[in-house]
């Protein structure tokens, strides 16, 4: 089943609503709000009161709307090549769950919750090394002899580039990585059109496309100096959404058009094609993230609040608050391929529990100073991951095949 046009236009809106309130002074970022937003979902059809509607309000769908949709979500990840995707629910056994609400989730999905938090860390982790493929090695919510209900996503994807690229030492000669000895990629094409200028509200933005073998994608954002990790990142869920205007490559004009992106004749010895140089860097980021300090984004001031009688009728009779929601994210850029993925959990305790704390002509493109990214499914367009990166891989001692010093 394909995922509607109004599920994909919420997932990804949380993609820009959550880039802008993460701001992370200057270090990088991995998030998934594909990974987040079906549980979201989930939570709003059993939620009630202030919650219902804050949940329904942060989901962008009636509450009533909001499980169907999540399910619909699910399936459709589940049938995109490249992607595992998968749903867990762990209850306690004195918890008991309204029929309804747990005749929506997969029958498989649903395991026990013991009471022994170590035993129960155990599985949990295990679950979200299993499900990750190894990427990542434990689930981000903690267990404790007070939780009663665990409701976690796990997403992993992997995608090969079309065309690799090279690899090698590469020294910026200017901005924040000067002189630093970084994995460089670098590759040529004759596909001019895969990097384009964004003119957004909050400046221009370049965006290069890199295609990967399963139509999972990852779009470089470079956005112009003093530009907000959120500002580029919503800048580029803005782009999927065609609500900014792009010139792509093929239509730029000669000099320096966009952030790291000049276009320049050159004089050549035989005819050739017109050219786009690609240099950017090899990266690897992980995050991990305490949505509860970010509640007002995601639609949980209120079901953060042990209070009676609880927020979340719909689910169980029982009174629930949402005592630990987090996420681990990582993402992984080479010159072969991209690797992300993301385990989210929302654990819930009895409302009468002390609440926890929370925490030729040629276009080249040169990506030398901090950007985003997105990785998302082509056809769709639906954002999977999107990150910032503010540390790229430094360069290896035993790499050959290396680039002159440059002085900054």
């Amino acid at each position: 089943m394909r995922v509607t046009n109004a599920t994909i236009r919420a997932v990804n809106g949380l993609t820009a609503r959550w880039a802008q309130a993460s701001e992370t002074g200057g270090g990088g970022t991995v998030l998934s709000a594909a990974g987040v937003w079906p549980l979201l979902a989930l939570l709003a059809d059993g939620a009630g009161g202030p919650a219902r509607t804050e949940l329904a309000d942060a989901v962008g769908l009636p509450a009533d709307e909001a499980a169907d949709a999540a399910r619909q979500l699910l399936r459709a990840l589940g049938a995109m090549r490249g992607l595992d995707s998968a749903l867990g629910l762990w209850t306690k056994r004195t918890l008991e769950l309204r029929e309804r609400w747990g005749a929506g989730l997969p029958a498989e999905a649903h395991g026990a919750l013991t009471g022994d938090e170590q035993a129960d860390k155990a599985a949990l982790d295990a679950w979200a090394v299993k499900r990750t493929g190894g990427l990542i090695d434990s689930m981000p919510v903690p267990v404790t002899e007070d939780t009663e209900l665990v409701l976690a996503s796990a997403l992993a994807l992997r995608t090969k580039w079309l065309r690799p690229f090279r690899e090698r030492l590469w020294m910026p000669e200017t901005g924040p990585w000067c002189g630093r000895e970084l994995v460089g990629l670098r590759r040529e094409s004759t596909l001019l059109d895969r990097v384009g200028v964004a003119d957004t509200p909050a400046g221009h933005v370049t965006e290069l496309k890199v295609l990967g073998d399963n139509a999972i994608d990852v779009h470089l954002l470079l956005g112009e100096e003093g530009m907000t990790p959120g500002r580029v990142l919503g800048a580029g869920v803005g782009v999927l959404a065609r609500r900014h205007p792009v010139v792509p490559g093929s239509r730029l004009p000669y000099g320096d058009v966009g952030p790291g992106l000049r276009v320049a004749k050159e004089r050549v010895a035989r005819p050739e094609p017109p050219t786009l140089d690609v240099r950017t860097v090899a990266y690897e980021v992980r995050t991990n993230h305490d949505l509860l300090e970010r509640h007002e984004v995601f639609g949980l001031t209120a079901a953060r609040l042990r209070q009676l009688p609880g927020h979340f009728p719909g689910i169980s009779g029982s009174p629930l608050y949402v005592e630990g929601a987090r996420q681990s994210a990582l993402a992984r850029f080479g010159a072969r391929g991209f690797e992300a993925a993301a385990v989210t959990a929302f654990g819930m305790a009895g409302a009468g529990i002390p609440q926890l704390r929370w925490l030729t002509t040629t276009v080249e493109a040169t990506f030398d100073r901090p950007f985003g990214f997105l990785a998302l499914h082509r056809h769709t367009r639906l954002v999977l991951a999107a990150g910032w990166v503010a540390d790229p891989e430094p360069y290896r001692e035993d790499e050959d095949d290396q680039d002159e010093d440059e002085d900054c």
